[in-house]
């Protein structure tokens, strides 16, 4: 049996195991984003909180994504469901690239513009919200797709604590020596990871300031 074959065969399992995987993906993005977007603007607005919070998301990077599973796996509420455990590991290494692009995207406006939006009469709240974040929108979505990236490969090592996802294809085939099974969930996700990326940029593209 191929490749081919074989997905066709066991579709209704390629298919579950894909939203599975979109699952914990779209959630741990979603959590990155609304935790890293405002800590970003923290460290932009106050330099010097800049080193402490770069350097524990950067700290978190260092951590090999198994050890961390292995590391939260005793916390009594988390360690008793393996999805919600995977979604705050994810969460932890999206934070990374969204807070420094947002960071290096507040940072990056033209002090002209602020000044002159002051000038105006704009409270530093408006300033935030209607100069800001418009113009650093792009740069903060690049940090969004980096995440996003990075966690549809990170999920699959998540099916090794039973968290589900296309990573269980990976392993089952890793352990029965078949490259078919291996296939059956690194291609998908190669393909989700494609998707996403190609997606946001597009995203990205459209809100880039003129």
């Amino acid at each position: 049996m191929s490749f081919l074959q074989f997905i066709i065969h066991n579709h209704g399992q390629v298919v579950e195991l894909t939203l599975e995987h979109l699952w914990l993906v779209g959630l741990s993005t979603l959590f990155a984003t609304l935790i890293g977007i405002p800590l970003g603007i923290v460290i932009a607005h106050w330099p010097r909180l800049n080193r402490p919070v770069l350097a524990g998301a950067n700290i978190i990077q260092t951590i090999p994504s198994l050890a961390l599973f292995g590391f939260l796996l005793p916390v009594p509420w988390l360690g008793a469901r393996s999805d919600r455990l995977a979604i705050l590991a994810l969460t932890l290494y999206a934070l990374l690239p969204i807070i420094r692009n947002t960071y290096t995207g507040i940072r990056g406006v033209d002090p002209a513009i602020t000044e002159a939006g002051r000038g105006m009469g704009l409270t530093e709240s408006q300033l935030l919200f209607q100069v800001e974040l418009p113009l650093a929108v792009s740069v903060i979505l690049s940090g969004v797709r980096t995440a996003v990236v990075i966690s549809v490969g990170l999920a699959t090592i998540a099916a090794a604590i039973g968290a589900g996802g296309l990573g269980e294809f990976i392993f089952r085939g890793l352990a029965m020596v078949d490259n078919r099974v291996i296939l059956a969930g690194a291609v998908p996700a190669a393909l989700l990871a494609l998707l996403a990326d190609f997606g946001v940029g597009w995203l990205e593209r459209r809100l880039q300031p003129r």
